[in-house]
């Protein structure tokens, strides 16, 4: 299959990835299905379409006729059937829990067409612990996108052991189409390029923060005017989410069991008080 051939795209989960992801590709012409369980999350989902894009055409970033075109090209749904059963692509968005995922992929590997390409957004949860859920595991990678996905250009590929080369390609060429730029790690590496550095900032101020060195805040503001950084890691959590980082941090150890890649204590007391970030309106910062 070449980037021609694909017409229509799937994407799983109406979260702040996943509608997102979406829109990017509406935008990009593509014709696109947005699912998800929560009917809640799509309504959402669909009101966020539907006020970023005139908000955009009235700053000049978009005219009108793109923003009709992506609107008209968008669809929201909860059947999981109706929104991939006549995908040639589809992008998992869903939550970092391995086991929803493959799951999800041997759900997927039923509906789809045979030749669709079934790409996950994880970052921290390789293809290949998912792909042989299904019985195409050559059309099976990571295409990682990063938050806020219509803005981020950059998108992370990976092309597993049993990822084929026409598969990374056509996802590569999907990225272009979707005015991304995107780069192909040729080996599977847990947390892939970004996130690895990312983690081991993060995990450096959590140690700090949890010793009671410095507060969250100080933390991040030694981070943002002495290394130059947009944002401090712990506002950065907020804005991922800290429900996210949790998950990754369990899904980890259970793998390893290593007592190192435990969350902090810091984000498992976030966690455990339902304070995630900004989707709650309270995280390490408060948000209105």
């Amino acid at each position: 299959m070449r980037i021609e051939d694909v017409k229509k795209i799937c994407v799983i989960g109406a979260g702040n990835m996943g509608h997102q992801i979406a829109l990017s590709a509406a935008l990009a012409g593509f014709k696109v299905s947005c699912t998800d369980i929560s009917l809640q999350m799509l309504q959402k989902a669909e009101e966020f379409a539907r006020t970023y894009l005139p908000e955009r055409v009235s700053k000049g970033k978009l005219t009108q006729q793109m923003a009709d075109q992506g609107l008209s090209n968008i669809s929201f749904t909860q059947s999981l059937e109706e929104a991939a059963g006549d995908a040639d692509f589809v992008i998992e968005a869903a939550v970092e829990m391995i086991n929803v995922k493959r799951k999800l992929f041997a759900d997927l590997d039923r509906i789809t067409p045979p030749q669709a390409i079934l790409a996950t957004n994880s970052s921290f949860i390789v293809s290949s612990k998912i792909a042989d859920a299904t019985k195409r595991p050559d059309k099976v990678c990571n295409m990682h996108f990063f938050n806020p996905a219509l803005v981020m250009k950059l998108v992370e590929v990976v092309q597993g052991p049993h990822t084929s080369m026409e598969t990374a390609q056509l996802t590569m060429d999907l990225c272009e189409k979707m005015g991304k730029n995107g780069v192909l790690l040729k080996k599977e590496i847990y947390g892939f390029l970004v996130n690895r550095i990312l983690a081991a900032l993060h995990h450096e101020a959590q140690f700090l923060a949890d010793m009671g060195i410095a507060t969250p805040e100080e933390i991040d503001v030694a981070v943002t005017n002495a290394l130059g950084h947009p944002m401090g890691p712990f506002r950065l959590l907020d804005f991922t989410g800290i429900d996210l980082a949790y998950y990754i941090g369990m899904e980890r150890y259970q793998e390893t069991q290593d007592p190192k890649d435990k969350p902090s204590p810091l984000i498992v007391e976030k966690f455990a008080k339902g304070e995630w970030g900004r989707k709650t309106k309270k995280g390490f910062y408060a948000y209105e």
